[in-house]
């Protein structure tokens, strides 16, 4: 099973001018523009942190997931929230593709725990030795704005945290600062039997 982020994040949706703001109120940053190429990689940084620690993609991208099997009559999709299935398509032992009919799939739609279904009978047969591959959209919205406003700050908060102690020599302590903890801690996800039903 892996799953593969197909467009990333665009350098214009980062709120790098939020995050001045944000890092002037405390260290008296000065805005020179020149700061923000570093700005931008402690963000991406601490949406990458807070998404794998959540299991929901903050900003809407495309991803592709391959599995070699269903688990359940339900798959459980990887991260949420999930907007769109733009495909599933079948690959045989030899490489050869067949893309599934939409007719056949269904997205059932949850903030938490999104799932591909069959629709009116089971999901696609996969083919023996071979996998398959969903095409799928996932996150709040393209934009900033689209994110609730506790994440927002979570990003906010630990990007900060990251610029702050950039010349840090391992001596902080490890894990998630504790006010980033607490905002982003309703919106975490357990899984249960690795994805299958509850």
């Amino acid at each position: 099973m892996m799953l593969t982020e197909e467009t990333p994040v665009p350098s214009l949706a980062l709120p790098v001018e939020e995050m001045k703001d944000h890092l002037r109120m405390g260290s008296g940053f000065a805005d020179d523009g020149l700061q923000d190429g570093l700005i931008e990689t402690y963000l991406r940084a601490a949406l990458a942190a807070i998404e794998g620690r959540i299991g929901k993609m903050l900003f809407q991208r495309r991803f592709l997931w391959v599995l070699e099997c269903w688990r359940e009559e339900e798959q459980a999709l990887p991260v949420s929230p999930v907007s769109q299935v733009m495909s599933v398509t079948l690959v045989d032992a030899a490489g050869g593709e067949v893309v599934a009919a939409p007719s056949t799939y269904r997205l059932v739609k949850d903030l938490h725990r999104p799932r591909l279904a069959g629709k009116g009978t089971a999901l696609p047969a996969i083919p023996g030795d071979g996998l398959v591959k969903v095409v799928f959209d996932a996150g709040f919205g393209p934009a900033w704005t689209d994110i609730p406003v506790d994440l927002r700050q979570a990003v906010l908060l630990l990007a900060g945290e990251y610029y702050e102690h950039r010349d840090d020599d391992g001596a902080q302590a490890a894990g998630l600062p504790f006010g980033v903890v607490t905002l982003i801690e309703r919106w975490r996800t357990v899984r249960i039997l690795g994805g299958g039903k509850k």
